[in-house]
């Protein structure tokens, strides 16, 4: 691993500020993939451009699938930047840079639409109340400063964070990438489990009925539930992602076979 510091606080800065275009490429594929390869880009171009074909695979790398908070994404540009400047590879920072995306979606979502604009509203709501004709526009420059700050201070101390994490921890960074990557599997395997939902709506009887005793029927979902929870979520996520990876099926289409699948199989009593 040879350094290359090409990068100075400028180039930092401009990362930061590039983070208002996360969502301009959004889309149901690979979500801000797009957006993020765009907010690197000037960053990357001077990092490789004098090798065209390493800044495409980079660019081409950084569109995959993301999805994270705009405002607390210059952490993750800055430390992503810092690694790359000091000359690692896509497949060391890219572990990091997965880890990170989960938590700080949800603290930067809380923070911004939980905390700084309701607070932001009331108050300047109530000033408008009172007959205060400015108070919308006062609402939209406090907002949008206070979230530039945050940007600023974020990209500022991931910058900082990862030239001295580089630094000290850098024999070791082989092994972080392998514990954030990790991380990032536990999670997403978390979320297929929670948010996947797929119960089998099929039931059968159990031994003949005899007159004066009630026939017992047997819930094949409550059989899987015992042996297994969440089984059926699971094994639907992993056969997507063997279409996405082994195949290469786009997220619409997955989308539509499972719509299909959703109404054909629930028509025909197979899918509560």
């Amino acid at each position: 691993m040879t350094g290359s510091n090409k990068l100075t606080k400028r180039d930092y800065t401009k990362t930061t500020l590039r983070a208002y275009f996360l969502q301009n490429g959004f889309n149901y594929s690979n979500y801000q993939g797009l957006g993020y390869a765009l907010v690197l880009y000037p960053a990357l171009k001077k990092l490789y451009g004098d090798n065209p074909e390493r800044l495409a695979k980079e660019l081409n790398d950084n569109c995959e699938f993301y999805n994270t908070n705009p405002n607390f994404l210059p952490f993750i540009t800055s430390i992503h930047l810092a690694m790359a400047d000091s000359g690692m590879e896509y497949e060391e920072i890219r572990g990091i840079k997965m880890a990170l995306m989960g938590p700080l979606a949800g603290i930067g979502d809380s923070l911004s639409q939980f905390c700084i604009a309701p607070l932001f509203s009331t108050i300047f709501a109530s000033l408008a109340m009172d007959g205060i004709a400015i108070a919308p526009l006062l609402f939209l420059l406090f907002e949008n400063i206070t979230l530039l700050t945050i940007k600023l201070i974020t990209g500022a101390y991931g910058r900082k964070l990862g030239t001295s994490m580089i630094d000290k921890l850098s024999e070791k960074m082989g092994v972080i990438s392998d514990a954030a990557s990790m991380i990032g599997v536990t999670v997403i395997a978390g979320l297929a489990a929670t948010f996947v939902k797929m119960k089998v709506a099929i039931t059968f009887a159990a031994g003949e009925a005899v007159e004066g005793v009630t026939q017992s029927t047997v819930n094949l979902q409550a059989m899987l539930d015992k042996v297994a929870p969440a089984l059926l979520p699971v094994l639907y996520t992993v056969l997507m992602y063997y279409l996405i990876k082994k195949k290469g099926m786009t997220t619409y289409k997955l989308v539509l076979i499972t719509v299909v699948l959703g109404i054909a199989l629930s028509f025909f009593g197979i899918l509560a």
